[in-house]
């Protein structure tokens, strides 16, 4: 039971970690290419902003989790035990 647990745990912190990592990236890189356009939508059409701030939103939330699993399985692959 420990060991599962150590295990679980690890994997959930080296996520963690892994997930801290790319939203600050994310979140830079947004803000230095995307600031400034961003911002004129929000000043000049604010339901295109939010459109597009949903479409950002959704968009790094799957990027995240489709570079996470390829990471965690990269560093730890899966073993078949059913």
């Amino acid at each position: 039971m420990k060991r599962e647990l150590k295990s679980w745990l690890k994997a959930f912190v080296l996520e963690l970690l892994v997930y801290a990592i790319l939203v600050a990236v994310y979140y830079f890189l947004v803000l230095h290419f995307l600031g400034t356009p961003l911002k004129n939508f929000y000043v000049q059409n604010r339901k295109l902003y939010a459109a597009l701030a949903l479409a950002l939103i959704v968009g790094q939330g799957l990027l995240l989790e489709v570079i996470t699993r390829q990471f965690i399985a990269w560093v730890k692959p899966r073993s078949e035990v059913e």
